[in-house]
């Protein structure tokens, strides 16, 4: 396969079926790249001392996914060494240590790749809309992201 057909792809998703970590980075996987990074955010049973159920997404899907390769766009500005961007986010209910968001990015050298996750998720957390509700065992919490710019906008 020449470079040429290998051209850079951006994979985005925003579905209720379990997420898997098989899929995605195999979405990004190229012969010319030397490194896949990988970010994987589950849920954990806990938030504060009190015991977590499970957790609920919701979003404005349309946006949500202009909001993502907005921020592809930006990594491959940023970052032009940047081969394939997945990023597949759930939305429903996501059990205890399941998958949340995967993000994944190739590139030919490690440090591109890394660096461009980072930014993923941070940007993902601080623009999209995609609302986290926690259930508790006799409560529930909707969950502001403390990155998010319209959080503190409003207070």
């Amino acid at each position: 396969m020449g470079e040429s057909e290998d051209v850079p792809r951006d994979f985005i998703q925003l579905k209720c079926a379990k997420l898997s970590v098989d899929e995605v980075s195999e979405l990004v996987v190229s012969p010319y790249c030397g490194a896949v990074s990988l970010f994987i955010g589950t849920t954990r049973n806990n938030f504060e001392g009190k015991n977590v159920i499970h957790l609920e997404y919701e979003a404005y899907t349309s946006m949500a996914e202009s909001e993502i390769k907005k921020i592809c766009r930006d990594v491959r500005q940023k970052w032009p060494s940047v081969k394939h961007i997945a990023v597949h986010h759930r939305l429903g209910v996501v059990p205890i240590t399941e998958a949340s968001v995967i993000i994944a990015v190739s590139s030919p050298h490690r440090a591109e790749s890394l660096e461009a996750v980072m930014y993923c998720i941070n940007t993902l957390k601080a623009s999209v809309p995609i609302w986290k509700k926690e259930i508790y065992e006799d409560e529930y919490s909707w969950k502001e992201n403390k990155e998010c710019f319209w959080a503190s906008s409003e207070k």
